[in-house]
């Protein structure tokens, strides 16, 4: 009959001297190991070391699985794994180092990356209007000036409207310059829009009223896209040069056009520009248009044009 004291690993008395660790526990019968541990067992020395001697490891070097921390780098990869999710690091700088600017993102578009615009595309479109100047100019020429809202100034609109450029009708007159310029009477304004609080001078336009009637017409260089010409025609001229940097088109066909357009004065000096102007006539007057706003250079530099395009265009009159 068993009792109690006939505990499993335990035999002697109940101070513990008997205790030996159960065989199933990995404990070793009397008689099976060192005489040292067939006589007393050592608790404290089982213990301290695992209970597989084949995979034994030195305590004093053991460490829990993610106890030690990997040495801090000065560069780190600035992202995570392909598909990890991992957000980005940003790469290290040293104490007291200046920031560094991150590089501006690259804006794309819906069909792709926008396409570096070209530098001379960039320079020319590029304002370097000055209307304190331009008019300045025009009071030291005894010119006239308007803001573009005097009744005179509302047969300009007719000009805007009909500019061999995209206008819209948000645009309209602004800093409305007049005066005679060589033996032409000269209006010269800004096609001005509206952006909060400020007027944004976009084109700069120069005109000459006529006194005859002349053709509907264009004059433009030859590298520009044109629209708003259906049902002109191309009037070439008797020199090959001429005709490959500038084109003339015209309603109809006639000797007032081929006059213009042969003209050696009026050639030499399209010629001699940077063919960043275009010309056309409408409600009365031919006019000469580039993306600038106004200033005392680009006055002149119209007017010079104009005072030998409208000889030309009225001889015979």
């Amino acid at each position: 009959m068993s009792s109690p004291r006939d505990r499993d690993g335990f035999d002697g008395p109940d101070d513990g001297s008997g205790w030996r660790e159960p065989e199933h526990l990995g404990g070793e019968a009397p008689g099976q190991g060192t005489p040292a541990d067939d006589v007393e067992p050592n608790i404290v020395d089982r213990r301290s070391r695992p209970r597989d001697s084949d995979h034994s490891v030195d305590p004093g070097t053991w460490r829990p699985a993610g106890w030690d921390l990997p040495a801090a780098e000065p560069q780190r990869p600035t992202a995570g794994p392909a598909g990890s999710g991992a957000p980005a690091e940003q790469p290290w700088t040293p104490p007291g180092a200046p920031a560094q600017e991150a590089p501006a993102p690259e804006r794309r578009g819906l069909f792709g990356g926008r396409r570096r615009r070209d530098p001379e595309m960039e320079r020319a479109f590029t304002y370097e209007g000055d209307v304190a100047g331009a008019q300045n100019w025009a009071l030291q020429n005894g010119w006239t000036i308007t803001d573009g809202t005097a009744p005179e100034d509302a047969p300009l609109q007719q000009l805007i409207a009909s500019a061999p450029v995209r206008l819209t009708k948000d645009h309209r007159p602004g800093s409305v310059l007049r005066g005679r310029a060589g033996s032409l009477e000269l209006v010269a304004l800004d096609a001005v829009f509206v952006s909060g609080r400020y007027l944004v001078p976009e084109y700069a336009i120069t005109a000459a009223p006529l006194l005859g009637t002349v053709p509907a017409l264009r004059l433009s260089p030859a590298r520009l896209w044109k629209h708003r010409v259906g049902g002109m025609v191309q009037i070439p001229s008797d020199n090959p040069e001429f005709d490959q940097r500038w084109q003339l088109l015209a309603a109809e066909d006639g000797p007032q056009v081929r006059r213009l357009v042969a003209d050696p004065v009026v050639q030499q000096l399209l010629l001699g520009t940077d063919d960043g102007d275009e010309f056309w006539t409408a409600g009365g007057y031919l006019a000469a248009i580039r993306p600038d706003g106004h200033r005392p250079q680009l006055i002149e530099h119209h007017a010079r044009l104009l005072n030998a395009l409208v000889p030309a265009l009225l001889a015979g009159f």
